[in-house]
């Protein structure tokens, strides 16, 4: 494989210059001569607007080298209208990338390196327990349509938004990466796909204020089809958000998943599947995880539960679909709020399996308790419940098999039964164990 050395082309090093159009004659270089490897040399920073990889491209970053997007709006193109910050539908303002690709083939980016998105550049305001942003600002990585890619041992910092998003990609390894975004800092995912298929992401460590991984179907989209046949395994995840989550976005349906062998830490969601547009999720395998969460400020979504599957319009306009055949096994969860199962109306939510997932709810932060965050919902976004091991409500053929609830010391008074069911049609237990959080004071099973 030949090398094409980003220097060669006229890239100058140290931060203060753009240097986009020097990698990307590197890049189109590559490809005119049926492939290479462009490479970013060790020891060495340079910044950069919006570069667009080519097919049979490798984007090679050396140990202790650095691409840094530029903090200037102008310097990024491609724009494109998404619904990444248009609360379910797309805006009419396009956002843009760092680094791009449409319709490409056999494409990687490897190496020690570092690729930092640059969020800070657009933090307007620190408001102390999160940012306010301003409006334009890019993804790091935005694919679109391409296929056999890799992406493997590379260091992506502080996203800016979504860090990684793949939008009807096939073909996909991820594999061994570092993703150090901002805890504070909103709608920088780590990882998105978005209507992909086969797609392996294993051995990945993974800090972002918003969800780690998530699996979409964007309306933007429409016309890649499902996003199908993904595993996921083997990863470290923090976030002020949802660690492993499907949804919110979901217009064609998401199915044949698998996630295993993670765990999560420090988060306000675990394990989610949050449905809140009109098509299906199905056929998902959440297990042998550890799961701790707690609870952050409520700008934030999220109330500390360790797993939560809802299926709630995300406006009154919104058709929803349905959740079936999810089954999580070999769960340790320690939280500060318990699993939440909730349909908006019974018939939305079927074939659930809890097998082996043991649950301890114990308050530690200094946030409030005693509400579920059900948004984005037509209805009251933040109801005041008591904390239950579980909380299941309108879905149907639900089974807790090997299951177990406990409390830490000194729990709350909105710490209450193990196990709350509400309209659920075929509730099995086989081996549940729990008790009410304050002996004596009520029942361990509340079920209507």
């Amino acid at each position: 494989m030949s090398d094409f050395n980003i220097i060669d082309f006229g890239a100058k090093a140290g931060g203060a210059v753009n240097n986009a159009a020097s990698i990307q004659r590197a890049i189109d270089q590559a490809h005119a001569a049926g492939g290479g490897r462009v490479v970013v040399p060790a020891g060495k920073l340079f910044m950069t607007g919006t570069i667009v990889m080519k097919s049979n491209v490798e984007l090679h970053l050396e140990r202790g080298s650095a691409l840094l997007g530029s903090p200037n709006w102008q310097d990024y193109s491609h724009p494109r209208k998404v619904s990444a910050l248009g609360a379910g539908s797309v805006n009419d303002q396009g956002l843009s990338m760092l680094i791009t690709a449409e319709g490409a083939d056999a494409i990687a980016f490897t190496g020690g390196g570092v690729i930092d998105g640059n969020g800070r550049a657009f933090v307007e305001e620190d408001l102390g327990y999160i940012y306010k942003m301003r409006y334009h600002r890019p993804f790091t990585f935005f694919l679109l349509g391409c296929a056999n890619i890799l992406m493997e041992d590379i260091i992506i910092r502080d996203g800016a938004l979504w860090t990684v998003r793949l939008s009807g990609c096939e073909d996909v390894t991820i594999h061994s990466i570092h993703i150090q975004n901002d805890l504070k800092l909103p709608n920088n995912d780590g990882i998105d796909l978005d209507r992909c298929r086969r797609v392996r992401i294993s051995d990945c460590d993974i800090v972002s204020g918003d969800d780690c991984i998530c699996l979409k179907t964007c309306l933007e989209t429409a016309g890649y089809g499902p996003c199908e046949q993904v595993t996921v395994t083997n990863c470290t995840l923090e976030s002020t958000s949802s660690a492993l989550i499907i949804g919110a976005e979901a217009r064609e349906p998401i199915r044949n998943v698998i996630f295993d062998s993670c765990v999560v830490h420090s988060s306000h969601r675990g394990l989610a599947i949050h449905l809140s547009e009109e098509s299906d999720v199905e056929n998902v395998l959440f297990s042998n995880m550890i799961v701790e969460t707690r609870i952050f400020h409520e700008a934030w979504w999220g109330r500390g539960e360790p797993i939560y599957i809802t299926a709630i319009p995300w406006t009154a306009e919104h058709r929803i679909g349905h959740i079936r055949d999810i089954r999580f096994t070999n769960i340790l969860c320690r939280g500060e709020n318990g699993v939440l199962l909730e349909g908006w109306q019974p018939g939305l939510i079927e074939g659930i399996l809890f097998d082996g997932v043991q649950v301890r709810l114990e308050k530690v932060s200094k946030w409030p308790g005693g509400r579920f965050d059900l948004r984005p919902t037509p209805g009251e976004p933040m109801p005041e419940r008591n904390s239950a091991g579980f909380y299941l409500r309108n879905a149907a053929d639900v089974t807790l098999r090997h299951c177990e609830v406990s409390w830490g010391a000194n729990p709350p008074d909105y710490f209450q039964h193990a196990l709350e069911a509400h309209a659920i049609d075929g509730l099995a237990l086989d081996d549940f164990k729990g008790r009410h959080a304050h002996p004596g004071q009520g029942v361990a099973i509340l079920r209507d």
